[in-house]
């Protein structure tokens, strides 16, 4: 028998990283639940999606998450070598709020927590275990905290294309993230980041402005490509 080079190369592939080749399988065995979950949960399922393990999905009753093609999630701990500690969630707290997802993205164990609007644009890469919630959650003030607990202030945020955000980061209320900036694994952004930038620290301060071709160690995440 003739392999073709295609063949051969997928074998020497699976030879390679046999873990990938358990995980291709264990994603293709939990497709059909994981598809009807999603449809349970009211969010419409896209093309060309490669979900490893069912995401937690909060969705609030007339809210909206809206996911764009081509998108990569991963829940299991071994879809990762960075071992996400949770899955993927994606949770609305009130019936006006949306979290919208564009093309070509791809999450490890992150959190999306919306209570007013979550916009990330096209060809987005956020690192295992990163936070984004638009939401204080509970107010300041303890005589408001005893009236209702969950009245913590919201303001959109805003993540344009391209963005790289590393592993275990943390973006607040109100933070818009320029295209095609990258932010340092750790980093607590509270601030807006201009577009074409390096910024990380808690809290997050502009480094450098993004150099292509050049490599700067600040901890951030890989693509995830495992």
């Amino acid at each position: 028998m003739c392999l073709t080079k295609g063949t051969l190369s997928m074998l020497k592939s699976i030879l390679d990283t046999p873990w990938r080749a358990g995980n291709e399988l264990c994603r293709l065995i939990a497709l059909p639940y994981i598809r009807m979950m999603f449809m349970l949960h009211g969010v419409a399922w896209g093309q060309g999606w490669r979900i490893f393990g069912m995401p937690i999905i909060q969705r609030h009753r007339g809210s909206v998450i809206r996911l764009g093609n081509r998108l990569e999630l991963r829940s299991w701990y071994s879809a990762n070598p960075l071992a996400p500690n949770h899955p993927v969630v994606l949770a609305t707290r009130t019936r006006d709020a949306v979290i919208n997802i564009g093309n070509h993205c791809g999450f490890s164990g992150v959190t999306l927590v919306a209570a007013e609007r979550i916009q990330i644009g096209d060809g987005v890469l956020i690192g295992a275990n990163a936070v984004i919630a638009d939401t204080d959650f509970h107010p300041l003030d303890p005589a408001e905290r005893q009236r209702n607990a969950l009245n913590g202030k919201h303001a959109p945020i805003i993540i344009q294309d391209n963005v790289f955000v590393g592993m275990n980061s943390l973006i607040l209320k109100g933070v818009t993230i320029g295209k095609g900036s990258v932010i340092g694994a750790g980093s607590v952004v509270t601030r807006d980041v201009p577009p074409g930038v390096i910024a990380a620290g808690n809290p997050a301060r502009i480094i450098q402005p993004v150099r292509l071709g050049v490599t700067v160690r600040l901890g951030v995440s890989p693509k995830n490509s495992e």
